[in-house]
């Protein structure tokens, strides 16, 4: 996990490869609320995009990014406990412990297709620990399986390019009703219409 304030270095520029834009409207309706504030601490759960990180610190927040679904495809975390096939623990022991620190957003993307099902459960839940009470959370959800992760980079007109990031399969691809169960500890949540792959949605803390 690492910090990115309005005084520190901005440093991981993106893979060199070709950025595809894609209207956002969940991003459209979430930038409209970073705009009206200031000093609020962002997670960004993705492949390190410096784009977001001078986008946000100056706005006035500060980032921090945590890239779990390359790090969740390695073998390591594979067990042989046929109950817990996933070292779920040790995973968000390593990869979520923000002391702390509580957030007021979370940029989830499409992570949560990356994940075998016991951690997607687990993750969400200590996202939920972690964020302050009415934080929002942004998310996509592939609506069909598809092979390579993307990295997504902040604009400031309604739109998110993609770029290419690894070779990283989807798992699974959730219908609604199970988007709602995923985020059921959350107070509401609000699905965005899309006309591509991805259906978005913004859940409230």
């Amino acid at each position: 996990m690492r910090l990115f304030g309005s005084n520190e270095s901005r440093g991981a520029g993106a893979k060199a490869s070709a950025r595809t834009p894609r209207p956002s409207s969940g991003w459209t309706q979430l930038q409209k609320s970073l705009r009206e504030q200031e000093g609020l601490r962002i997670l960004d759960i993705g492949p390190t995009s410096s784009t977001n990180i001078n986008f946000l610190t100056a706005l006035g927040h500060s980032v921090y990014m945590a890239n779990l679904a390359e790090d969740a495809a390695d073998p390591k975390w594979v067990t042989s406990d046929a109950d817990a096939p996933f070292a779920a623990e040790t995973f968000i022991r390593e990869n979520l412990d923000f002391g702390e620190r509580l957030f007021d957003t979370v940029l989830f993307w499409d992570t949560a297709d990356y994940f075998p099902a016991g951690l997607r459960v687990a993750v969400v839940q200590r996202i939920h620990e972690v964020m302050k009470p009415g934080g929002q959370l942004l998310a996509f959800f592939h609506v069909k399986p598809e092979s390579g992760l993307q990295r997504y980079h902040l604009r400031d007109d309604g739109q998110v390019d993609a770029q290419f990031a690894a070779d990283v399969e989807v798992r699974d691809t959730l219908t609604n009703r199970q988007i709602e169960q995923l985020f059921h500890e959350f107070t509401s949540y609000r699905f965005f219409l899309a006309k591509d792959n991805l259906r978005e949605v913004i859940v409230t803390r």
